[in-house]
């Protein structure tokens, strides 16, 4: 049975939903004064049930058509309701990446505080890769560095500092060498490059801390305490033939990446080999105007430059494996071996001069292999019959500088006595007192009979100069 209503409201629905002549209908069989369905044939009643049904299906119909004569509303309202959400969406994307932004600008500045991530085009890519290598450093009492911030607080610089003096650029405003010509003794110019004083600093402190505990091979004389050319002179004193070989652009021809992989086979990581590296090299540049700014442009890559204080004790541990063979070979020819700098010397007597061809061809072929080129214009072959010289200094009988040297010199001290020292000069130096003093010591070191007299000659001159 169906249940009565219990409002007006529900009243009038369900009239409205079954019709009023069915709801009657249902009334009346609820009421008891009409039999319900399926209880009389043919009951006159059916007609009614079948016009409510068909009343529904007629609401039903009129429902869709209502619906579909407002479908253009509805999409326009859908739309509408999709755009109000897109902007939304879009606002609150906008305000998250605004915020991711900001929090990377934020943690990159944070890092870059405390970190070096990037060094110029081409010498970053390991700079991520910061493992040492603890037993090598170690056994060679090296300090260990895993971070360039402890590298920079270990050099008393910042990380801004660091990363400044060691970034790569091929074209910059700022140069941090002062680049100068001096005259060389065989003719020619030579390019010193001499670092900025911060630079210079740190330069300082990786030859003190890192270079200097690296031992060399004895054959090398050049930048070591202890050592100098009198040293590197005097193994081939009286020998019969005496054979001097130029090594062609030494420091030049001592790339980037040389210097770096000495690094990094001393024990460092390649990120502190990177830095490092950096700090001790740079490539010839070009200054060029433009638009009122002087640009420095790289002409060149990367290499050791000549005035460095790293650049020598650098150059001595490069060439430990070619001291080390030139040694060995000389030592089978029955030769003397020593090195100074770029000069390679070569000394025998008796039966093993002839062994000099021999001697020729494989310090030239061990040489290339070993990254550099002899300079064949400046090979000499000296035989005791006539002046040897070894880096300046005349090795026939006894260390001795040249007599034509030593006359030069015992006239310019006359003349210097005599008119006085305006106008005077000795050497490149314009400072002719501190020239004069400086090779007299000199003098003095390879020959002490002669060097102690123009001593005492040159502190008259410096007495008469005062008065």
């Amino acid at each position: 049975m169906t249940e009565q209503p219990r409002t007006r409201q529900e009243l009038y629905d369900r009239i409205r939903q079954t019709g009023k002549e069915e709801f009657i209908l249902q009334e009346m069989i609820r009421y008891g004064f009409w039999p319900a369905q399926g209880e009389i044939p043919q009951d006159p009643a059916d007609e009614i049930r079948r016009l409510g049904e068909l009343n529904r299906e007629l609401q039903q119909l009129h429902q869709q058509n209502r619906q579909l004569h407002n479908e253009a509303a509805l999409r326009k309202q859908l739309l509408k309701e999709r755009l109000a959400e897109s902007k939304r969406k879009q606002q609150e994307t906008k305000e998250r990446r605004e915020r991711e932004r900001k929090e990377r600008a934020e943690a990159w500045k944070a890092r870059k505080e405390q970190d070096i991530l990037f060094l110029g085009q081409g010498v970053s890519g390991g700079l991520d890769r910061r493992e040492p290598n603890l037993e090598r450093l170690q056994n060679q009492k090296l300090p260990v560095f895993t971070t360039p911030e402890s590298l920079a607080s270990a050099m008393g610089v910042t990380i801004g500092q660091l990363r400044f003096l060691a970034f790569h650029r091929q074209v910059a405003k700022t140069c941090h060498y002062i680049r100068f010509y001096i005259s060389k003794k065989t003719g020619g110019q030579r390019l010193i490059s001499a670092p900025m004083p911060r630079l210079k600093q740190l330069q300082h402190w990786i030859l003190r801390y890192i270079l200097n505990p690296i031992a060399v091979n004895d054959a090398a004389h050049g930048f070591r305490q202890g050592h100098s050319i009198l040293t590197n002179a005097t193994p081939h004193v009286g020998a019969d033939v005496v054979v001097n070989f130029d090594l062609k652009d030494f420091f030049p021809s001592i790339s980037y990446k040389r210097v770096k992989g000495l690094f990094q086979a001393l024990g460092y990581g390649e990120a502190i080999a990177t830095i490092l590296g950096l700090l001790c090299t740079y490539p010839d540049v070009e200054e060029v105007e433009l638009d009122g700014s002087t640009y420095y442009v790289a002409t060149g890559d990367r290499h050791l430059p000549q005035g460095s204080p790293a650049s020598p004790a650098i150059s001595n541990i490069l060439c430990r494996r070619l001291d080390r063979r030139l040694l060995q070979m000389a030592q089978e020819l029955g030769f003397t071996y020593t090195r100074y700098a770029d000069d390679l010397t070569f000394s025998a007597s008796g039966d093993n001069l002839r062994n000099i061809c021999n001697l020729l061809k494989r310090t030239e072929a061990i040489a290339l292999h070993e990254g550099f080129a002899l300079n064949p214009s400046k090979t000499r072959i000296m035989r005791k019959n006539s002046q040897q010289e070894v880096t300046g200094i005349v090795v026939n009988q006894f260390p001795n500088i040249s007599k034509s040297t030593l006359k030069r010199f015992r006239a310019t001290l006359f003349q210097i006595e005599r008119d006085g020292i305006a106008g005077k000069k000795w050497g490149n130096s314009t400072d002719t007192m501190a020239a004069i003093q400086g090779f007299a010591h000199f003098v003095a070191m390879v020959n002490p009979e002669v060097g102690t007299k123009f001593v005492e000659q040159v502190k008259q001159i410096q007495a008469q100069n005062r008065n």
